[in-house]
């Protein structure tokens, strides 16, 4: 239930929801997503931690930048488990 509830915390953000809008796309640089918000570098990195931290998406440093992507099948799932809790198949 943790997860889930990380997962939801990190959907209710409209940043948010849109940086995982801009990753289904393809694959990003921090700063290739900052510039596309008209918010600071720093509350695009808090945002972006917040989405590792539920597990949605993840980083991986190459050279001097940290390209994210991202991690569907963890949405997949805990989208499903919330399914199965609400709308239980008997």
């Amino acid at each position: 239930m943790q997860r889930m509830q990380k997962v939801f915390e990190a959907l209710s953000s409209t940043v948010r929801r849109k940086i995982l809008a801009y990753l289904s796309e393809s694959d990003l640089t921090a700063g290739q997503i900052a510039s596309r918000f008209e918010i600071s570098k720093p509350a695009v990195s808090q945002h972006l931690g917040l989405l590792e931290s539920a597990g949605l998406v993840a980083s991986e440093k190459r050279g001097q930048f940290v390209h994210y992507r991202l991690v569907e099948a963890n949405l997949v799932n805990t989208l499903n488990g919330f399914v199965q809790e609400v709308c239980p198949v008997s």
